[in-house]
């Protein structure tokens, strides 16, 4: 099998039809080379979906705190109506597209970040069934919904979880974000960045927050596989076209 492509989804594009029709079209392109995994959040519908049932959101270092209480919402946003409608745009542009969460054919494992409430952190477990699925030309479309080991719901950072997809089918990581890649303190595109000058940007507060975790995840991702990882912003689908000819797009993560 070709070099499985791991693409991240979330943030204002998941909020934008066109931008996404217009992503996925590209991803139909680039799929007639690559096998492809999407992995998608949904914070700003998760937002909208518990302001309107009463909740309130909370997030500690770009992370949402997930109360169990919450979870029957936070779920039915990100693992029912997001999940859909990825499969549908993903429908029509003719990916083939099943829908999972993280748990599906026991993927991922998942250890439980009680600091942040229902959160899981998701590790690499079995890649069965995404194989499978991608020996028949289907892609998985999965959610950032993951299950415990009690059977519980958990809210899974997406980054996090599309990098645990990516080291469980030892694929190529590129995580799509609302800015054009990592940016530094004059918010100028950084185009390569190692782990040491990472930590630099870290220490002295110019990366944070969601952009942090993104990070972090790169780091994990780029060290556990021994190869690099984009962060790029999914304004332009081109970049991904760019990246299957070896262009430089975004910012590249290196090990």
């Amino acid at each position: 099998m070709n070099n499985v492509y791991v693409l991240k989804m979330g943030g204002r594009l998941l909020q934008d039809q066109a931008a996404l029709d217009a992503l996925l079209a590209v991803c139909a392109e680039l799929k007639q080379k690559h096998p492809l995994v999407l992995v998608h959040g949904g914070g700003d519908q998760v937002d909208q979906w518990l302001a309107k049932f009463g909740f309130t959101t909370e997030k500690i270092d770009g992370q949402r705190v997930s109360p169990a209480e919450q979870m029957p919402v936070i779920t039915g946003a990100l693992d029912g109506a997001v999940n859909a409608e990825m499969v549908s745009r993903a429908t029509l542009a003719g990916l083939k597209p099943v829908g999972l969460n993280l748990a599906a054919g026991g993927s991922l494992s998942f250890d439980v970040n009680t600091r942040l409430g229902a959160v899981g952190i998701a590790k690499p477990n079995d890649g069965t069934l995404v194989n499978s699925l991608l020996a028949q030309g289907f892609t998985p479309v999965f959610s950032s919904i993951g299950i415990g080991q009690q059977g519980q719901l958990l809210n899974v950072n997406a980054d996090i979880a599309a990098a645990a997809i990516c080291q469980l089918v030892q694929g190529q990581l590129i995580l799509l974000t609302d800015v054009p890649g990592i940016l530094d303190a004059q918010m100028q595109l950084i185009p390569t960045l190692t782990a040491e000058a990472a930590d630099q940007l870290v220490q002295a507060g110019v990366i944070k927050g969601g952009m942090k975790v993104k990070l972090d995840a790169a780091l994990e991702t780029a060290a556990a596989l021994k190869r690099t990882i984009i962060v790029a912003g999914w304004q332009d689908p081109d970049n991904l076209l760019k990246l299957m000819r070896n262009e430089p797009v975004g910012t590249c993560i290196q090990y």
